[in-house]
């Protein structure tokens, strides 16, 4: 027996034995076939989630809505004291107060009648509108002239559902622009002899303005024993030296007729034609427009 035949005896298969050959390749596993894969709900992470709804830090509880009720972010945000987001910066914080007691939930709906206070001070749920009417003749803000003369809020009536009034006077003679407003505090801005908005008026006279009395009125004069600063006047290019502009700081529309009056002159008529920065432009005469966020801004800053 040669050792190739000895070799290939004992390299071969045992008979007893099942398991296929080491140096066999094996066969390759079929792919079982699957089915969609179930998902496996977590019940307990489940009820933690619905909890975390249900328990909700500061939620108010649900119920239903009573007629004219709002959300106290809201109402703080009508009233002009800060916007909704820093309103609910506030109520966490525990400075907001409903009929004397805080309230720190958000969501908390104001009732009417409801006295809402806000860090020391007593809001008023009205949402602040700003309207600026070019103002025809015939029309004044008195509201004791009788029934000869209508008043100037016949010609914004449908504008807003709030109450508002004009800032400063206008007789029947005097046009041009008026603002109106529920804002109490800008109001009484305007009205104060130390504001420092500038107005400018359109003043027709009976009869041409001497040159030596311009000069005296921008010099400034004293009235009734209060002194009036001009800031500019002059006459308006392209018309007769009877059409005068006058620029000063008084919303007050007598002060204008005064000072000419001081020098003799009969006022005929007087437009203004700006009011601290806001103008005509696009605004026929009789028309209103509300103002633009930023003109609200720039009014605030005056």
């Amino acid at each position: 027996m040669n050792n190739k035949e000895g070799n290939n005896k004992k390299s071969g298969p045992r008979a007893a034995s099942s398991r296929p050959s080491s140096n066999k390749p094996k066969p390759a596993m079929q792919k079982r076939a699957q089915g969609p894969k179930k998902v496996k709900v977590n019940t307990k992470v489940a009820d933690i989630a619905t909890d975390k709804v249900e328990k909700k830090p500061n939620q108010a509880p649900k119920r239903p809505k009573v007629k004219d009720e709002i959300r106290l972010n809201k109402y703080i945000a009508n009233s002009g004291a800060c916007s909704r987001r820093d309103a609910d910066i506030y109520i966490q914080s525990g400075t907001v107060k409903v009929n004397g007691i805080p309230v720190t939930e958000m969501g908390y709906m104001v009732k009417p009648g409801d006295v809402v206070n806000f860090d020391g001070a007593t809001l008023t749920p009205e949402k602040k509108v700003y309207i600026l009417l070019n103002k025809p003749k015939n029309f004044t803000t008195a509201m004791d002239e009788g029934q000869e003369y209508r008043n100037v809020l016949e010609l914004v009536k449908g504008s807003t559902t709030a109450k508002i009034g004009a800032v400063g006077r206008m007789d029947k003679n005097t046009t041009g622009l008026l603002l109106f407003t529920n804002d109490t505090d800008m109001i009484r801005k305007f009205t104060l002899p130390s504001q420092k908005s500038s107005k400018i008026y359109q003043v027709s006279l009976d009869k041409n303005l001497k040159f030596e009395d311009l000069e005296k009125i921008q010099k400034g004069l004293t009235l009734d024993g209060h002194r009036v600063f001009v800031e500019d006047v002059s006459y308006i290019e392209g018309e007769a030296k009877s059409e005068i502009g006058l620029q000063l700081r008084s919303a007050n529309v007598k002060v204008v007729r005064s000072i000419f009056e001081h020098f003799s002159y009969d006022v005929l008529r007087i437009d203004r034609v700006s009011f601290a920065g806001l103008t005509k432009k696009n605004l026929p005469r009789g028309n209103w427009r509300l103002l633009t966020d930023q003109e609200i801004i720039n009014l605030k800053n005056v």
